[in-house]
């Protein structure tokens, strides 16, 4: 049958299963806008913003599990889909950007809103197409999906030619994809998995890392099973929070540059370190060549480029998660460790000493706000965060029971990601609760999306920490800088007026006892809702591993000394 090149862009969509794209209509990208009207079958989300479309494409794929969809026109539209598809490369999110060009008899002549999109975005996706015969289309769009989905997730873009789209030709979609040269899956091997058991089964003091691939292999459950025959403390990074529920008697919460004390500590003194769907940054390591010292390393990794780029492994097991854990499993013995346990026990009691909430303050600080979050919620929602001390907070006081709980840029800090992102989860999962959780820094970046919010009708709870600081930039300033505050104090619009100008409503809390009312009072409100949390400026996030430092030595806060209300302490 005839098809458009334009009809053809749709067939492949529904043929891939896809009901929601984010986007923004424009000149070369219009004859595909034109026939959508013949596709009520795809729902369109109108951005305000085109990096915003690439960031609700990508909280719709993590939560969903599947591919987020984007699609805008060509030029400036394409170059601000670039960020987030950094983003999307960096935490391994499959996403498909679909992107207008000028036709192809104007190709490489500066023409109106021309931009060589394939050559800026091929370092920040998993693999680009440009399209000037509408014969290759049907086949680029499947083998788009494959790339974006099979072995470890990415961004693919598909840049289309204008006349390519008016174009005609007989469609048939491809029932497979022949590449050859891209092997997404890799055979266990079986010498591995023995290694790595015999290594496991003599260690006294073992510990996982678990990361974002557990979650992306949905291997949340093999691991648990794992954990628990060999009694083996799990930490997770911070995209990893979730893997295995922080209630969990195994579950020691996150490590790294803003991790628990007693996490880091851990990983200095452990004699054997299992990293599981991670691939060792260097907000997890710290200096390298200090990073878990006493440990035998076995790395499980479905990607073979992530094995030794940082940490050398003693034993590598290539694959799918699933598949690793359950092999390992099968070949590692039951075991205790009660001592080792309860020397992280006592590191932890430790740190708990130095926690902040232990202190009677009467101040509003943005810990309270996160753990009443959780309390208020009960923790059945799902949280994206921008990124900053309100990131940290929400991973260290707010508790995840389960994956794709918790969506936050981790490996390009991305501020902007959550306003965005969250409407893609909220699209993804429309009986969910939905909290965006920002800075006033970041949120100023992408707020415009609350016009989406509004168009879309979408429930999101939007938590603004705002302490008039970019904050995470001003505490480096604090500690490493004299307190030279040079660029992060920050002059903000009233943002309950803001909100209300879109026709959301909102609230302004500035006391500690009108939190719990207000995070009550958004939980029940049947629409959107915004809490502008007017919050102690200078307060810290620790513990913190300075820069060049190794995981274990760590910056940290005295010992909170209880007292009355009123007594303030060291922030």
């Amino acid at each position: 049958m005839k098809r458009t090149g334009a009809q053809i862009v749709w067939e492949a969509m529904l043929q891939e299963g896809v009901k929601v794209v984010f986007g923004m209509p424009g000149g070369a990208i219009l004859p595909t806008y034109d026939a959508l009207a013949q596709y009520p079958q795809i729902h369109h989300v109108l951005v305000r913003h085109e990096q915003g479309a690439a960031h609700m494409a990508d909280g719709y794929a993590r939560v969903s599990g599947d591919v987020g969809v984007c699609i805008v026109t060509s030029g400036p539209a394409a170059t601000n889909l670039v960020t987030g598809l950094a983003n999307a490369m960096m935490d391994s999110i499959p996403v498909v950007a679909i992107t207008g060009q000028v036709p192809t008899s104007l190709l490489g002549n500066d023409a109106f809103q021309e931009t060589d999109v394939t050559g800026v975005t091929q370092p920040v996706t998993k693999h680009n197409y440009l399209v000037t015969d509408i014969k290759d289309l049907a086949q680029v769009m499947k083998e788009a999906f494959y790339i974006a989905r099979h072995g470890r997730p990415g961004p693919v873009l598909v840049d289309i030619c204008k006349d390519v789209q008016n174009d005609s030709t007989d469609f048939v979609y491809p029932e497979e994809v022949n590449l050859p040269g891209y092997q997404p899956w890799y055979g266990l091997d079986e010498q591995a998995v023995e290694e790595a058991a015999a290594i496991i089964n003599r260690s006294r003091k073992p510990l996982i890392i678990a990361g974002h691939g557990v979650q992306m292999g949905n291997a949340v459950e093999e691991l648990r099973v794992f954990a628990e025959k060999a009694e083996i403390p799990v930490t997770t990074t911070l995209l990893g929070l979730g893997d295995i529920p922080e209630t969990h008697p195994l579950a020691l919460g996150m490590c790294g540059m803003h991790g628990e004390a007693h996490t880091n500590l851990a990983i200095q003194e452990c004699d054997c370190l299992i990293a599981v769907g991670m691939r060792f940054d260097d907000r997890v390591t710290g200096k390298l060549d200090e990073f878990a010292p006493k440990a035998k390393i076995i790395h499980l990794e479905l990607d073979p480029a992530e094995v030794g780029k940082n940490v050398p492994a003693d034993v590598a097991i290539i694959g799918d998660c699933k598949d690793s854990l359950q092999a390992l499993t099968q070949k590692i013995e039951p075991a205790r460790h009660v001592e080792w346990l309860e020397e992280i026990a006592s590191w932890r009691e430790e740190g708990e000493e130095r926690d902040i909430l232990r202190a009677e303050v009467d101040e509003l600080i943005p810990p309270y706000v996160m753990r009443q979050m959780w309390h208020v919620t009960q923790g059945n929602c799902i949280v994206v965060t921008d990124v900053g001390q309100h990131q940290m907070w929400e991973a260290q006081y707010f508790i995840h029971e389960r994956p794709r709980q918790l969506l936050t840029s981790g490996g390009l800090g991305t501020m902007g990601f959550a306003l965005p992102a969250a409407i893609g989860a909220q699209m993804a999962a429309p009986d969910a609760q939905v909290w965006a959780v920002v800075g006033d820094g970041g949120f100023q970046m992408t707020m415009q999306e609350m016009a989406t919010v509004m168009q879309e009708r979408l429930p999101i709870k939007i938590a603004i920490i705002n302490n008039g600081f970019l904050g995470m930039v001003r505490q480096w300033q604090q500690i490493f800088y004299e307190k030279r505050y040079t660029g992060t104090p920050i002059l903000n619009p009233d943002f309950v007026k803001l909100a209300e100008a879109y026709g959301m409503a909102g609230r302004r809390v500035t006391k500690k006892d009108e939190v719990v009312d207000a995070l009550a009072e958004a939980k029940a409100h049947d629409g959107p809702f915004l809490l502008d949390f007017r919050v102690k400026e200078e307060v810290n996030v620790y513990p913190m591993v300075a820069p060049g430092a190794a995981v274990g030595d760590l910056i940290r806060r005295p010992k909170v000394v209880q007292g009355p209300s009123g007594v303030t302490p060291a922030w």
